[in-house]
């Protein structure tokens, strides 16, 4: 197992983490098998998003003894009501089933409290600036929330939350097909068939923006939908009417930026092992970029994926990583420090480039490379 960072939190987590839709409705034993086989195969990282008061004693319970060596994302803002899970705002409510939580999960704390479910960018300024962020910084100030997040499908939500300083992570649904689709409000657009009856082409601008800023910003990103619930390992039901397999859909997640693990929502030890057989995967199987060039009904023509088909070059330099740093100060419209400074330690510059086209030849989504490296020269004086 590869263990990241996440963002500057200092946490290290596994790049393959556990979702807990799985868990939910299972008995204790269901629970620890799968969990056991999770901690087996070195993950060290679980969403806790269900209140189910059931499922929050299970996880309380795998936990004992091993408490430290887990990083536990939980959400504020779930409850529990008439036997469901429920959303909500009020501070009393969200207070109430935070404490459950802990004692339920018998720990004094929570690695990452996440303020579940914020889609929009007025219900963000909501939380920000009333009474529930105040009780996440509360509870962080007492210690018994080590850094905050937020969960949202949004890409305008998340960004206004990332570039508020008040969040450490982000939880965000990240996979080939949401990435092509502006933001919304209502989270079903992104499986909607609707939302793909016309040829989509290239990445929405303002997740690209999304991405790179918590990259610089140091906002780790926790990967959800990253098979989209299934759709995308189906040909029949992938909105892009083909389908990937596991590792090809956690490869895309985990190469884009800021990306520390995806939160993998297994049901069954089987799905387990698909998720963990990543590790074990070639890069062949892992590589998405001809799935993506083939896919009938969105195209990523004219995008970097970072996917590394371009290599080698012949003069060393490292197409990917050029073109990921072109791209940050492209999103910030300068070129911060940091980014200088990664450039910088590249073994080779763009400036180096002999204009060969190699790299153009092989590229499955047709990028103008060169143009790339020139601007990448010119930007950063070599």
């Amino acid at each position: 197992m590869i263990y990241r960072q996440l963002g500057n939190t200092g946490l290290r987590v596994s790049e393959i983490a556990l979702g807990c839709e799985g868990f939910v409705g299972q008995d204790a034993a269901f629970c620890r098998r799968l969990f056991e086989e999770a901690a087996a195969g070195g993950i060290n990282c679980m969403d806790l998003y269900s209140p189910d008061p059931g499922l929050r004693s299970h996880i309380g319970a795998l936990l004992r003894g091993r408490r430290e060596d887990f990083v536990l994302q939980a959400h504020l803002c779930t409850i529990w009501k008439d036997e469901q899970y429920c959303v909500t705002r009020a501070l009393p409510e969200v207070r109430a089933s935070f404490q459950d939580l802990l004692a339920r999960l018998e720990t004094g704390y929570i690695d990452i409290g996440m303020l579940h479910y914020v889609d929009s960018p007025a219900l963000w300024r909501e939380l920000a600036e009333g009474p529930v962020m105040a009780y996440a910084q509360e509870r962080k100030a007492a210690g018994q929330i080590r850094h905050i997040g937020v969960s949202s499908h949004n890409p305008a939500a998340a960004l206004a939350a990332a570039e508020s300083g008040l969040i450490d992570v982000l939880m965000f649904s990240v996979n080939p097909c949401y990435d092509l689709l502006p933001g919304t409000e209502n989270c079903e657009n992104l499986w909607a068939a609707d939302s793909y009856a016309h040829r989509l082409t290239n990445m929405d601008p303002e997740r690209e923006r999304l991405y790179e800023t918590c990259q610089r910003l140091g906002v780790g990103i926790t990967v959800m939908k990253a098979f989209g619930g299934g759709d995308l390992l189906s040909g029949e039901l992938s909105p892009a009417g083909a389908a990937l397999t596991p590792a090809q859909c956690l490869h895309y997640a985990l190469t884009r930026p800021a990306v520390a693990c995806v939160m993998s929502g297994v049901r069954s030890s089987g799905d387990l092992q698909r998720s963990l057989s990543y590790e074990t995967a070639t890069e062949a199987e892992r590589d998405y970029a001809a799935a993506l060039a083939s896919f009938p009904r969105i195209s990523w023509q004219g995008h970097c994926m970072y996917c590394g088909h371009c290599a080698p070059c012949p003069a060393g330099i490292d197409v990917a990583d050029v073109t990921k740093f072109l791209n940050l100060c492209r999103a910030q419209g300068a070129v911060p420090e940091t980014v200088r400074e990664h450039y910088g330690a590249l073994a080779h510059h763009a400036g180096e480039c002999i204009g060969c086209g190699a790299c153009e030849t092989r590229c499955p989504f047709g990028v103008a490379i060169r143009e790339n490296l020139r601007q990448a020269a010119e930007i950063f004086g070599r």
